[in-house]
């Protein structure tokens, strides 16, 4: 057992209790997003606490006063007991279940942090329990070889969706998670808004918060839908909806389309949210998102080049070529040489193919 620092925590390591320093980058995102929210009279919930680092991070840095951790493993919870007290900090330290927890807490958290290993999916349905109107829900899933495609029965059976396993594979894994999350929110009476959604590496994080009321939840599950991909010239297609209709022909070649879903269809981001935490501290990938453009999916300029003939061109000359034709087009955080536009598939393809042979 050793003592380490990160940010303005410092807490013991070993032992057996898991820590990961190659996600501080993320707890860095999440204590800008609770200074931007204001934490300091907020209820906390730290579902998935192994060593403490997250609870005594934002406690420290984002002004949180009430936190509670929980971890099922007794090292966990002793060692996070122990950087707790070393903290100077008094949070509530217990040694349970989150089902256990969920069955027997009375009340709610305005923020709950679910930062499991794998699956958020078992425990979600009880950590739904411990939200109410308001709440904020950060959640992350480190099963992304399932989410991304890799695994097509599992994410079938884990998340009741296909997936996608080509260079949309990041999106479509954020969005399939944000629909099975509002599916469940949904048989609580809750609706989600998403403010933040991040995947990068092994690991795909969302912020979402709850809004009480029938209206809301079927509005959210109104958001989720079915898209449908070709895999000859790489264009798309998506329906939001319960039962949505989609052609069986690209539009675009004529191939037959490829069905994945159902997905979250909706927006990603709280612009406001991202450009505040941006003001506090530029993080890259938060200034990608800030700047990229919220519609579902993505294109990937080199396979659109290879659909094409030739070699590959800048993705940031085919943003410029379709922005002078008045559209709307930016690069994304889901994949390198990837752009987000309103463009039809035709004009992203016409954009694409006049810059042939051009410098």
């Amino acid at each position: 057992m050793k003592q380490i620092s990160e940010g303005k925590a410092k807490f013991y390591v070993g032992g057996g209790v898991f820590y990961n320093p190659e996600m501080s980058t993320l707890r860095d995102i999440s204590v800008l997003f609770l200074k931007v929210l204001s934490t300091n009279k907020k209820r906390i919930l730290d579902a998935t606490a192994a060593t403490g680092v997250r609870a005594i991070r934002y406690a420290l840095e984002a002004g949180a006063k009430d936190v509670t951790l929980l971890d099922i493993n007794k090292k966990a919870a002793r060692m996070a007991a122990k950087n707790i007290k070393l903290n100077g900090l008094k949070f509530r330290v217990l040694n349970k279940s989150i089902q256990e927890f969920a069955g027997t807490h009375r009340g709610s958290f305005e923020i709950i942090d679910l930062d499991p290993f794998g699956s958020p999916v078992p425990q979600f349905n009880d950590i739904m329990k411990l939200g109410w109107d308001g709440s904020v829900m950060m959640i992350t899933a480190t099963d992304t070889a399932v989410l991304c495609g890799a695994h097509e029965a599992a994410c079938i059976k884990i998340y009741g969706s296909k997936p996608l396993h080509n260079e949309m594979c990041k999106e479509v894994g954020i969005r399939i998670l944000l629909n099975y999350v509002s599916r469940v929110a949904s048989a609580f009476n809750f609706g989600i808004v998403p403010l933040i959604s991040i995947s990068d590496r092994h690991y795909m994080r969302i912020f979402v918060r709850l809004e009480f009321g029938a209206a809301k939840a079927i509005s959210s599950v109104k958001s989720t839908g079915i898209g449908a991909f070709c895999r000859r010239c790489y264009a798309f297609r998506f329906a939001c909806g319960v039962a949505p209709m989609l052609c069986k022909r690209c539009e675009n070649c004529g191939n037959r389309l490829e069905a994945f879903g159902p997905l979250w269809l909706g927006r990603l981001y709280d612009k406001s949210i991202t450009s505040s935490m941006l003001r506090i501290s530029e993080i890259g990938i938060l200034k990608v998102i800030n700047d990229e453009l919220d519609v579902p999916m993505l294109y990937s300029v080199p396979k659109i080049t290879k659909a094409l003939g030739f070699s590959s061109v800048s993705h940031y000359k085919v943003i410029e070529t379709l922005k002078k034709k008045g559209r709307s087009a930016t690069t994304t955080q889901f994949e390198k040489g990837g752009i987000k536009t309103d463009a039809s598939p035709k004009e992203v393809f016409r954009a694409v193919g006049s810059l042939r042979h051009k410098p």
